[in-house]
């Protein structure tokens, strides 16, 4: 749609289609293949979200906490890293994987549920929370949202039903950036 309608018909800001904009702007300016950024996994890597803080702390044994789950990756387990403050990115269409940066390089971190989590995305993830949070209220006060809460809650039939739709339409929006970016 993005590339043979939209992309064709006149847009009434421009007087002209996109496309012929795009025309116009290479012929007066020059094609500037130097300008051009590659979508490769570096830029991928750079421009993943991160937390609220951009950093996550070094808990040894454990990781980098990144929304109630703990990731994991030998490259953690660096005395000079453990309890540090490093910058952390998170996939939003796979809660099974994060990043931290460390020792100047970006490196995949797994999470301890990746079995259940791996391929859930941001949106799943927030319902399955909000819907944890909701069962806990009928029962108790005080109450957690742990990464196995959430886990369990995940292989579960109940999560199965409350998240099938919104797992296709992330599905459906990973589709199409994997085309458009492949």
């Amino acid at each position: 749609w993005a590339y043979e309608i939209y992309d064709t018909i006149p847009h009434p800001a421009l007087g002209q289609s996109p496309r012929e904009a795009f025309a116009t702007g290479l012929t007066q300016s020059g094609h500037r293949p130097h300008r051009m950024v590659v979508y490769d996994d570096a830029f991928r890597l750079w421009t993943l979200p991160t937390t609220a803080r951009g950093t996550a702390r070094v808990v040894p044994g454990k990781g980098v906490k990144i929304h109630h789950i703990f990731y994991w990756t030998a490259a953690l387990r660096d005395p000079e890293v453990e309890q540090s403050q490093v910058p952390v990115r998170y996939d939003p269409y796979d809660a099974g994987t994060a990043y931290a940066y460390v020792r100047k390089r970006w490196v995949q971190c797994i999470s301890e549920h990746y079995g259940t989590l791996h391929g859930k995305s941001e949106r799943e993830m927030m319902l399955a929370t909000a819907e944890v949070r909701r069962r806990a209220q009928q029962h108790t006060a005080q109450f957690t949202v742990t990464a196995k809460k959430l886990a369990d809650f995940l292989a579960s039939a109940g999560g199965e039903r409350l998240l099938s739709m919104p797992r296709a339409r992330d599905r459906e929006a990973k589709d199409i950036q994997a085309i458009r970016h492949g």
